[in-house]
């Protein structure tokens, strides 16, 4: 159980949300009403004067593919250090979009000295699994054949974070080479049968509920729950790039984020855990106006750039 209470700051927050009737359950509609009131909320998650963080370019493109063009948003930092993400926004594979996380990417970008290759992957329903992690994987070889000399990092949150995490597995026999892994609180257990579930399925944001209907959403058929993209506990890590895993406190994705880390150490794989005391899931959204949440925030991207300065001081690392 949780030994210390929820974030003042996020406390207030929630209530204030929840007051302007902003926190209702995203599966109590159509998923185009989910994504519209996903929308809403990552604006509302924008404190008074917001101004987005300043970075040397951002560039729409596009990624040819065999279902049609993959919509990209590219981001230039200020100090371009020669890296490269390949950045999956978060959203249960239902809702978000290149805007609802555009603060981030342009975070991570700085952050880290990298050039962000923001993707625009395919949502459920309208597109169940694989189409949106076959999208990733088509973005991920594209960011590598366009810049092979960086050192190249995959980084994504919720949803995005497992659909990067299949994306490097695909990518293990053959593929692009991923140097590092930059995961925040990732789903990895489509059965949803750990404690922080219940612990945490209600008052926090993301309910249990939420879940469970992203989940149907995404995969229809019995078949798919078994994929180890999906399932992740039971996946095959072997040789996964070094890691870094953040959790937060008051998450029902908490204890499943945790069996990862577990997974990864298993496989011998280099992985850090960055816990996330006092905090909900989508944290990183709320850095503005949460000092907890930016610390944790912060600490992720210093595990990162220690990965990446023992990446540079070796060979070997990656796939």
């Amino acid at each position: 159980m949780a030994e210390l209470p929820i974030d003042p700051y996020l406390s207030t927050m929630l209530d204030n949300l929840d007051a302007a009737g902003m926190l209702t359950p995203f599966s109590g509609g159509s998923a185009q009403q989910a994504r519209d009131r996903f929308k809403a909320l990552s604006m509302a998650r924008r404190v008074a004067g917001y101004v987005p963080e300043e970075v040397s370019d951002v560039s729409d493109q596009s990624v040819e593919s065999p279902s049609g063009p993959i919509l990209i948003r590219v981001y230039t930092p200020v100090e371009d250090r020669g890296r490269v993400v390949t950045y999956a926004h978060g959203g249960g594979w239902v809702v978000g979009d290149l805007d609802t996380h555009d603060p981030l990417a342009r975070r991570i970008a700085n952050s880290l000295g990298a050039r962000v290759v923001s993707v625009k992957y395919r949502l459920a329903p309208e597109s169940p699994f694989p189409a949106g992690l076959v999208d990733v994987s088509t973005v991920l070889a594209w960011a590598s054949k366009t810049y092979p000399d960086r050192k190249h990092i995959v980084a994504g949150d919720s949803a995005g974070a497992a659909l990067l995490i299949g994306a490097a597995m695909r990518a293990r026999d053959g593929g692009p080479r991923v140097d590092a892994a930059l995961l925040l609180y990732p789903p990895a257990d489509p059965t949803m049968s750990h404690p922080s579930v219940r612990e945490s399925g209600e008052g926090y944001f993301l309910t249990a509920g939420d879940l469970r209907w992203f989940l149907d959403q995404l995969l229809p058929e019995a078949w798919m729950v078994q994929a180890p993209e999906i399932d992740l506990l039971h996946a095959d890590l072997t040789g996964f790039p070094p890691s870094v895993v953040a959790t937060a406190e008051f998450d029902p994705l908490r204890d499943e984020g945790l069996a990862f880390v577990e997974r990864l150490s298993s496989f011998g794989v280099a992985v850090e855990h960055v816990p996330g005391p006092t905090l909900i899931h989508g944290f990183a959204a709320f850095t503005a106006a949460v000092p907890a949440a930016e610390s944790s925030l912060q600490e992720v991207f210093n595990a990162v750039e220690k990965i990446l300065v023992d990446c540079a001081s070796r060979s070997g690392l990656g796939w």
